[in-house]
């Protein structure tokens, strides 16, 4: 019997020195099936969300840094450039317009670290960005350049968004 045992482990090795492409196929194979299952997929899942995040974060620290620059340069060149000195060339209105950019970049930052430390999404900071971004809009409407039922859909939006806060606020203070 011990023989024939070592007969078959030497058989074995051949074959796998014969087609180790085969058998490299195969191990693949097993590792994508290991890989598919629920909780290791999960983990990969979670892997990617996270890394995603984080490139998501960087890059949204370089828009705000990029931002702050530019708002700088363009109240600088405003204020201290311009014939008289002390008063705005551009309206306030697009003044306020660039400010606004970056406190919508500063709400979409605090989405994205809040999702990284809880790994929710918290519908009450998205609902609050949106509203920020929809009175940025009005706020900087021109009526010179859109139709009146622009800034009608705009208010609509912004209803809706803070009915919408509200209900959120209504629960979550209810469920504490």
């Amino acid at each position: 019997m011990l023989d024939a045992e070592k007969l078959i482990m030497v058989k074995a090795v051949k074959m796998k020195k014969r087609n180790p492409s085969k058998n490299r196929f195969k191990d693949f194979i097993i590792g994508a099936i290991k890989l598919l299952k629920d909780d290791n997929f999960m983990i990969g899942i979670h892997f990617v969300e996270n890394a995603v995040s984080k490139v998501l974060s960087i890059a949204l620290v370089i828009v705000i840094g990029v931002s702050l620059f530019d708002l700088s340069l363009v109240l600088a060149k405003d204020l201290f450039s311009a014939e008289p000195v002390g008063f705005f060339n551009k309206t306030l209105i697009e003044i306020f317009g660039l400010f606004l950019n970056i406190l919508i970049a500063l709400e979409l930052l605090e989405n994205i670290t809040a999702y990284l430390r809880k790994h929710i999404v918290q519908v009450e900071l998205v609902v609050v960005t949106a509203l920020i971004a929809v009175a940025r809009k009005i706020i900087i409407f021109d009526p010179s350049k859109y139709a009146k039922n622009d800034l009608i859909a705009l208010a609509f939006a912004c209803l809706a968004l803070a009915a919408s806060y509200a209900i959120i606020r209504f629960i979550n203070h209810k469920s504490n």
